[in-house]
């Protein structure tokens, strides 16, 4: 953690840090993970000098976002959050459906 962090963002770092270990990450990318996300933390509650334009302007806060970036990649959302949006959306039948179907029901 930079100088100067307050003992709020050390424990947030220590409980983000020791939660990326329980689920299996590495000791380096543990700390990579806490890291990141305190820093984006801070920069949006303005207690960093400099911050990135995604940092201060992002939809959300990582916490709210719940991982929605994460499966934005080749293989996009999982089929659990594709449920998830169908069940906000109350489209008929998608308990039977599977990933392919939920998102054309969804209109992805």
């Amino acid at each position: 953690m930079p100088a100067g962090s307050s003992n709020k963002r050390e424990r947030q770092y220590e409980h983000i840090k020791e939660s990326a270990e329980e689920r299996g990450a590495s000791d380096r990318r543990a700390k990579e993970i806490a890291a990141r996300t305190v820093n984006k933390e801070r920069a949006r509650a303005g207690e960093s000098k400099t911050a990135s334009k995604t940092s201060t302007q992002d939809m959300k806060s990582a916490y709210q976002r719940g991982g929605e970036r994460s499966h934005s990649g080749a293989q996009g959302p999982t089929k659990d959050q594709l449920y998830e949006e169908a069940k906000k959306r109350h489209i008929d039948g998608r308990s039977s459906m599977n990933k392919e179907q939920l998102r054309k029901a969804l209109g992805r």
